[in-house]
């Protein structure tokens, strides 16, 4: 069989293959060129889900008549010249394959006008990238691109496609990510000639909040943590949702690399890691987010399609999203809009007795970390060491009234009243201390009484091997003993009880993924929830007036004190006009 190479329209059907998978894939790519073209309107003209027309029209530079035939080429752009352009990419598209490779499975037809023009060119293409005929053509400044009868020259491919309102719905998400990158930018939408979004430019984070809550909804934007971090290098801004705020699917999850969307591994796994002691399980945080950091610390040539990247300092990266999103969490208080409200005369502000606590009935092992971890009192004292703050201002979880069914505090406020979860509250408050003490002191390791081979792969053994330091840090002796076996000698006391020839399994497929593991942390955090959760107050303990005001002094200051571990509201809050409306009060 003899080589010979294969026609420009072959080539760029070929290649069309790669980037071009349904028309949503088109709008991708023509509104990324509006961004390049620095437009601040894009108007977006669909018909039948697309397959019919595509029409996205821009106010950018526009093209020059000269250069109207080289931006149907493949490999021509203006957006880089050589390899220092490629490691300093900044705009959307540079590969110059975009318009070639639609042309050659629709028909096309690319109109623009520059500013210091009278009137605009347009010329149309068959993915040949031959005898490109330019017409003078009335235009506004900027590009208009035409896209018709998609894949009509490609029937099987047009056969894989589904229903007009399936395919717009693609289109829907694709803007939805669009939109979210490009405050500075207007947008209207249209299909079978109604509009269906229309999105003036938001300058300001108000307006800016206004966009997020027309494409995430506006209950997201009231649910939601502003973030605005930036260290080293890295910065980070956005919106998360509170961890009472979840969804059962990922559909609401935008994240942005330099102003590109992103599906990423490594990002996703710190989010993740950051709610897993406050959602609820089977749940999944809502968040839109943009990762700033310089050009030259990523690669966004890696996917054809330019929807994943690689960071060089992927670990930075991790643990930066993780702690800024952490934080963020962290710093959640009650927030009750609480006015002045002074004392009363028969309870004592400054000193409250100790919250009560039981021996945790799980069957630990008592070794020194668990006891300088865990010691609760059988006997109540009579004071606590620990001062409150007693501004009333800070007061937001009021002053307790009652424990009802031994099960709920009842509060009143300034504005209202608050319900609290007692043993959800209490258990919040425990895990806090016992993260606190865990992390301060030093990890106690219990050797075990036969040590347990472990066999795997040559190159898990090598990564075992190079990872012996990080197995010591949290508490694992490991050595490697043979080509392909590893001994394990020790574990963490905390994890006597855990599987530890799976757990170094999964961390060696964690750090053979992503060069990090925070699985063992994991398995940290739910023995300490365990111990929480049953050292906690029960239901129908009957709690004093003190001790109650004791929680709640406690919970206004507690980490993520919204959520019980496992993802449970800890309290919540009725205003008095909340009250008013349920007995129909002024009306």
């Amino acid at each position: 069989m003899s080589i010979h190479i294969l026609p420009p329209q072959l080539v760029n059907q070929i290649a069309a293959g790669e980037v071009i998978e349904r028309p949503a894939s088109i709008v991708k790519e023509l509104v990324e060129n509006c961004f390049d073209a620095k437009a601040t309107q894009i108007n977006i003209h669909i018909e039948q889900g697309g397959l019919r027309l595509i029409r996205v029209c821009d106010d950018g530079v526009g093209i020059e008549k000269e250069d109207l035939p080289l931006a149907l080429s493949r490999h021509a752009t203006s957006k880089i010249a050589n390899l220092d352009d490629l490691e300093h990419v900044t705009s959307m598209g540079f590969r110059g394959e975009a318009l070639a490779s639609i042309s050659s499975v629709a028909k096309l037809t690319l109109t623009s006008r520059c500013e210091n023009n009278s009137h605009g060119w347009s010329v149309c293409s068959d993915g040949a990238e031959q005898f490109f005929d330019v017409q003078p053509a009335p235009h506004q400044q900027g590009t208009t691109v035409d896209v018709c009868d998609l894949f009509y020259n490609t029937p099987a491919r047009r056969k894989f496609l589904k229903s007009d309102k399936t395919e717009f719905g693609h289109i829907e998400t694709v803007i939805k990510r669009m939109v979210l990158s490009r405050f500075a930018l207007g947008f209207t939408l249209f299909h079978q000639q109604k509009e269906i979004l229309k999105l003036s430019p938001a300058l300001d984070l108000a307006q800016q909040e206004q966009r997020v809550a027309a494409i995430c909804g506006s209950n997201f934007i009231d649910n939601a943590l502003h973030l605005d971090f930036e260290i080293s290098g890295l910065a980070l801004n956005g919106w998360i949702s509170l961890p009472t705020f979840s969804r059962s699917q990922t559909d609401m999850q935008f994240f942005y690399v330099n102003g590109r969307f992103v599906k990423d591994k490594i990002v996703s796994n710190a989010i993740k890691q950051a709610y897993s002691d406050v959602l609820f399980h089977g749940r999944h945080a809502i968040f839109v987010l943009y990762l700033t950091l310089n050009p030259t610390e990523v690669d966004v040539n890696a996917h054809p399609a330019k929807l994943e990247v690689r960071f060089r300092e992927s670990r930075a990266v991790h643990g930066f999203v993780l702690s800024c999103v952490q934080r963020a969490l962290a710093n959640v208080r009650p927030r009750v809009n609480s006015a002045e409200l002074p004392p009363r005369p028969d309870i004592e502000v400054q000193h409250y007795p100790n919250l009560p606590s039981y021996q945790p009935s799980l069957n630990f092992s008592q070794p020194e970390i668990y006891q300088a971890l865990y010691s609760p009192p059988n006997e109540l004292p009579h004071e606590t060491k620990k001062t409150f703050d007693s501004n009333p201002n800070r007061m937001v979880l009021g002053y307790a009234i009652s424990h009802l069914h031994g099960i709920y505090i009842l509060s009143e406020t300034a504005t209202g009243m608050v319900l609290v979860d007692t043993h959800a509250a209490h258990e919040r408050i425990t895990f806090e201390r016992l993260k606190q003490q865990y992390a301060q002191g030093k990890i106690a390791t219990q050797p075990l009484l036969l040590p347990i081979k472990i066999t795997v792969t040559q190159a898990e053994a090598e990564l075992a091997e190079n990872s012996i330091h990080f197995f010591e840090l949290v508490g694992f002796e490991l050595n490697r003993i043979a080509l392909e076996t590893l001994l394990l000698r020790a574990q963490p006391v905390l994890l006597n009880h855990s599987d530890g020839e799976q757990l170094v399994r999964d961390v060696l497929a964690d750090l053979a993924e992503n060069e990090e593991s925070y699985r063992i942390q994991s398995e940290y955090n739910n023995v300490l929830a365990k111990m929480a959760c049953y050292g906690s107050v029960r239901a129908h303990r009957i709690l004093t007036q003190d001790e109650m005001n004791a929680l709640l002094r406690e919970l206004e200051q507690t980490e993520r004190g919204g959520q019980c571990n496992h993802g449970r509201p800890t309290w919540v809050s009725l205003s008095t006009q909340d009250l008013d409306k349920f007995f129909l009060r002024g009306q």
